[in-house]
């Protein structure tokens, strides 16, 4: 292929590679010519303990596919675990080009037994991860005018699933992280997107397992059936061709967020209705519109907050309909 899309003399930077999502990106840039960092402390899908061999496997299964890669085995929930991440890279290739946001834990619960010590480690593997290795990386990305940032989000926040508060509440942080990065890295070449993966992996069996909990035999037997027929098409390999793309040199969009799995590919956007304008708002009018409110023709894209402003006061000069 003449055009194929290549990663050549780049160095990219996935945490959570030893497994999963992160080592099919792995897999892949490095097939297209990248050399990886691969950062994953080995616990498990709660968060629990830690293997330093899964890093160090997938190193070595993409040397041995004639890739270039090395291992890392930093937690990401520290600033000084980020920056380590990040040397890692700098000492073996003295750049930084693309940073996957892709460690992740899941620990699932009711809200009512949402306690701290549920919410506080999702936090601080998805939200805090992200944030504490993104900026020693962003300092190098800034000093060499170019950079690719792909953090990970999750339908689970966007759109709501019972049980995942947690989950979902770190997960969507990320979606604001993206976007304000996205407008502060226009400047500088540096492009920030988000994506939300659907695919087969230790976490998502691990939700199924808990949602698949039934008491009838025969209920159970036409869920796992289901499930079955369904995942088998969840392969994390067609997730990581849109991860790749996003994380290009050609990858045109900033601060967008993408849906994948099973090989479609869609959009999640953040739309704003046309809504309900009148100087004197009250209480009732709220109640009477609502629909109106709610209406979703003639909805806008607002590109950021200044887009949705201009809106507004646009609204307001023109008055009331």
């Amino acid at each position: 292929m003449t055009n194929e899309l290549r990663f050549d003399g780049q160095v990219a930077l996935i945490t959570g590679a030893g497994g999963g999502l992160g080592k099919q990106y792995a897999l892949l840039l490095a097939a297209r010519g990248a050399r990886i960092v691969v950062n994953d402390t080995g616990g498990s899908v709660a968060g629990d303990g830690s293997n330093i061999e899964a890093a160090h496997a997938a190193a070595e299964e993409i040397r041995r596919q004639g890739g270039q890669a090395v291992a890392d085995t930093h937690s990401v929930t520290s600033p000084e675990g980020g920056q380590a991440i990040v040397d890692t890279a700098l000492r073996a290739w003295g750049r930084v080009d693309i940073v996957i946001n892709n460690a992740g834990i899941v620990g699932d619960a009711p809200f009512e037994e949402m306690t701290a010590d549920r919410l506080n480690p999702l936090i601080d593997v998805h939200l805090k991860g992200a944030f504490y290795v993104t900026r020693p990386a962003w300092t190098v990305m800034r000093e060499q005018r170019y950079g690719r940032i792909l953090n990970t989000c999750s339908a689970a926040g966007i759109l709501g699933a019972e049980r995942m508060s947690n989950y979902g509440a770190a997960k969507t942080g990320l979606i604001g992280f993206t976007r304000v990065l996205a407008a502060e890295g226009a400047g500088h070449n540096i492009k920030v997107n988000a994506i939300a993966p659907i695919a087969y992996t230790r976490m998502l069996a691990h939700s199924v397992d808990g949602a698949g909990q039934q008491d009838d035999e025969e209920a159970r037997a036409v869920f796992d059936d289901l499930v079955g027929q369904y995942l088998q098409k969840l392969d994390p390999a067609l997730v990581a061709p849109v991860a790749a793309f996003l994380t290009h040199r050609e990858c045109p969009v900033s601060g967008e967020i993408y849906t994948v799995g099973a090989g479609h590919v869609a959009r999640f956007f953040i739309g704003r209705t046309k809504g309900f304008y009148r100087p004197g708002l009250s209480v009732e009018d709220v109640r009477d519109h609502l629909h109106e409110i709610r209406d979703e023709a003639g909805y806008t894209v607002p590109g950021g907050p200044a887009d949705e402003m201009t809106e507004l006061f646009a609204t307001v000069m023109n008055g009331p309909d």
